[in-house]
């Protein structure tokens, strides 16, 4: 039934019910419900379609989603925890970066470009954990062979000394062991020792100028002309546990099947890569914003051939971009999706509005996820011998005053919270490594006041420091 094989990220999705998605960006996410549960059926519905015999597996298309609502409510965190979550190749464009076709600017096919980078790079990391164990096998012998060379074999050896070539073996070889059990005690680290390596590593990278340079036209330079002259190598001297490093990715390289991991990665891409397409509301409508004659409807009519399903050339070859889910995003203050022009509008049919953030959910930031800023506030303070606790109603002030700015000033959603907590620790922040005489610190309703509220009640103050 099943008759492709699946890409890996796939496969360990595979056990990840829709609620279970939710449950884990529940984690790190405050609210939005509507949002998880949207990308959460979206990421069960690749593995499903992998499940479906191969002649209508092809015929089904992902359903792309617009995530509409303020900055600061999570839409960007929703879609990143979601690659993360899956392992999913995945990349975070701003729409208003590029230009249509016949302008100085970024194509849009530089997206797929980008993703397919970054999928090659994961395989590759992959592969090379898998092979960690055995390169620092080999890189080790190699810094052997460097401090204790290897006896060599005589070919004509007189019949009268036969012993003698074999004593010496038997020295060199209990010598290296001796070494070996020092290398591992980590007793030789600091030890210089000269390398073999290749020159074109410190070599500056070959770039070419204009409009659109080769690499993005899918064209590998390197590649092209590495092939054609020998490498040069160069003496270099380094301490045993720069060389233990540098050989351990040399081997590394030799025992990754480069081809058969470019390969798993462009299904990889093709079947799993998620692009986050942030700030398109910016280019919704037909007025110009990066020039006089640039059109924002110019942008969307370029875009749509990737989003509804092409074939880009990469410099690791082509990628059908059919079957890659398109997660946009945008504020819509200034305009609404309606002005997208309608081939756009209905390659994105799923769309989801984030509710603004109310006080409840500010103190549930500042608390519930894994990495809470209040935690990570702690954490850093504790560095310096300072630990700093927060009370209750302190950490409901911060969550009133940060509602309560966002409400007076501008909406800025969960960001609002970095600025309070700087503006509120920032003499704990200076003083803590040189005078801080407390220890301790509670951070309560009362200096939590003391430090903000004249801030927060003045208006025109407020716009500038929170």
């Amino acid at each position: 039934m099943n008759d492709k094989p699946q890409p890996a990220s796939e496969q360990r999705a595979r056990e990840l019910t829709p609620r279970e998605i939710v449950r884990e960006l529940d984690k790190y996410i405050i609210g939005q419900q509507n949002a998880k549960k949207s990308v959460a059926i979206a990421l069960r519905n690749r593995w499903r379609r992998l499940q479906v015999r191969s002649g209508l597996r092809e015929e089904i298309m992902p359903n792309n989603i617009i995530l509409i609502g303020p900055t600061g409510v999570g839409k960007t965190e929703i879609a990143r925890r979601l690659a993360k979550l899956s392992d999913a190749p995945f990349i975070k464009v701003e729409a208003s970066k590029f230009t249509e076709v016949g302008y100085v600017g970024r194509d849009v096919e530089s997206i797929i470009r980008d993703l397919t980078e970054y999928a090659v790079n994961m395989v590759k990391a992959e592969k090379r954990a898998e092979v960690n164990d055995k390169a620092k096998e080999m890189s080790e012998e190699r810094i052997l062979d460097i401090l204790i060379p290897p006896s060599r074999k005589r070919h004509a050896v007189p019949a009268e000394a036969p012993l003698v070539n074999a004593d010496e073996q038997e020295d060199n070889k209990a010598t290296r062991e001796k070494f070996r059990q020092k290398l591992r005690d980590g007793k030789l680290e600091d030890k210089i020792i000269e390398l073999d390596v290749s020159a074109s590593n410190d070599a500056p990278l070959m770039q070419v100028i204009g409009p659109m340079n080769l690499e993005e036209m899918g064209v590998n330079l390197q590649e092209m002309f590495g092939g054609l002259m020998p490498k040069k190598m160069k003496k270099r001297k380094v301490s045993v546990a720069e060389a233990r490093v540098i050989l351990a990715n040399e081997e590394a390289k030799k025992l990754i099947d480069q081809d058969a991991a470019i390969k798993q990665a462009l299904l990889r891409v093709e079947n799993s890569g998620i692009v986050f397409l942030d700030e398109i509301d910016k280019i919704a409508g037909s007025k110009s914003t990066s020039g006089p004659d640039v059109s924002r409807e110019g942008v969307q009519r370029d875009l749509l051939p990737v989003v509804e399903g092409s074939n880009v050339m990469t410099k690791y070859g082509m990628v059908r971009t059919d079957h890659i889910l398109f997660i946009a995003s945008g504020a819509f203050h200034m305009s609404k999706p309606s002005d997208l022009i309608p081939e756009l509008q209905g390659r994105f049919p799923i769309r989801v509005e984030l509710s603004s953030l109310t006080e409840d959910d500010f103190v549930k930031i500042l608390t519930i996820p894994q990495n809470a800023l209040i935690k990570q506030y702690a954490a850093l303070i504790e560095t310096e011998g300072v630990e700093v606790e927060f009370s209750d109603d302190g950490i409901r002030e911060i969550a009133r005053i940060a509602s309560e700015v966002n409400e007076n000033v501008e909406n800025i959603g969960a960001r609002r919270l970095h600025t309070i907590m700087t503006s509120l620790l920032d003499d704990i922040l200076f003083d803590a490594p040189d005078d801080l005489r407390e220890k301790k610190i509670l951070i309560n309703r009362e200096l939590v006041q003391s430090k903000l509220m004249s801030i927060a009640k003045n208006r025109d103050l407020s716009r500038y420091i929170l």
